[in-house]
């Protein structure tokens, strides 16, 4: 690639980026499109068998691992696991272990 075609590209991202800041402009703040009226967001504390699961995730087990150890299907693990993050209000497994030693659910 020659310095023609860099420069070219440039100049086609940064169109592209001028175009995508404007209409960003006019939209309204993400928090204001998403939000939920207070009555509707949900503050649940994981069950007892949650946490049990969550201290598995912590000692690096996979959802097969966590439910042999805990008599489950993986299935059931995996259904765990999604009300884990959700309770948690956490993007993975990895950011729910560090929730999870926050609030000092796990050691």
């Amino acid at each position: 690639m020659d310095a023609a075609e860099r420069n070219e590209i440039l100049t086609r991202y940064e169109a592209h980026q001028r175009r995508f800041e404007r209409v960003a402009a006019r939209r309204a703040p993400v928090a204001e499109v998403i939000a939920l009226p207070q009555r509707y967001v949900v503050e649940q504390e994981p069950t007892p068998r949650e946490i049990e699961v969550l201290q598995l995730i912590c000692d690096g087990l996979v959802n097969r691992e966590i439910g042999d150890r805990l008599f489950l299907s993986e299935e059931t693990v995996k259904s765990h696991v999604r009300h884990i993050l959700a309770k948690l209000q956490a993007r993975s497994r990895a950011h729910a272990v560090a929730v999870g030693f926050r609030r000092g659910l796990i050691d």
